[in-house]
């Protein structure tokens, strides 16, 4: 659980740190744009009051209450699953990745009422209207991390037969 929680604190801490750095010290929300390496990497303002894409982004209260549920339930299960399940230490980290990340995005609903996202990226002609936070680079590495790095019980071990029915000697 170390691990884990390590992995989680230092997701929370980094997202939390540059949404204050970019958002409030670099006035990003005063200014709404910043090109940092265009068309590479650019910073935009963003307010997302739903989930990725803008979905469920109503702007009502019980829709921002129900993702911060979700978001809590899903950390708990994810932690349950991996104190029995994830023995390898980059599962662990995924595991660890994937809660802090959500998590810094639940404290930004709890405080602004909707998640702080500042990233842009676009690449090859194609102009990237979506931006997004540290938080959520965190939660898709560890959730790919957890696809693959996660092992499974459903190997069979040297040591039980792998028919459950055992031949009677006769």
């Amino acid at each position: 659980m170390r691990m884990i929680f390590w992995a989680g604190f230092w997701a929370f801490v980094i997202d939390q740190i540059s949404k204050y750095v970019v958002i409030h010290m670099m006035e990003l929300a005063r200014i709404r744009s910043i090109d940092v390496l265009p068309p590479l990497l650019n910073f935009r303002y963003g307010e997302n009051r739903g989930i990725n894409f803008g979905l469920l982004a109503d702007g009502s209260d019980l829709s921002r209450w129900i993702l911060i549920s979700l978001a809590i339930a899903i950390c708990i299960a994810i932690l349950i699953w991996a104190r029995k399940n994830a023995p390898r230490p980059i599962a662990k980290v995924s595991a660890g990745l994937l809660v802090g990340g959500a998590l810094a995005n639940v404290v930004d609903r709890l405080i602004y009422g909707y998640v702080l996202d500042f990233l842009n990226m676009s690449c090859c002609g194609i102009n990237n209207p979506f931006v997004f936070n540290l938080a959520d680079v965190f939660i898709f590495a560890g959730a790919l991390g957890l696809i693959f790095f996660a092992e499974g019980d459903d190997k069979p071990s040297k040591n039980k037969p792998r028919n459950s029915k055992a031949k009677k000697a006769g």
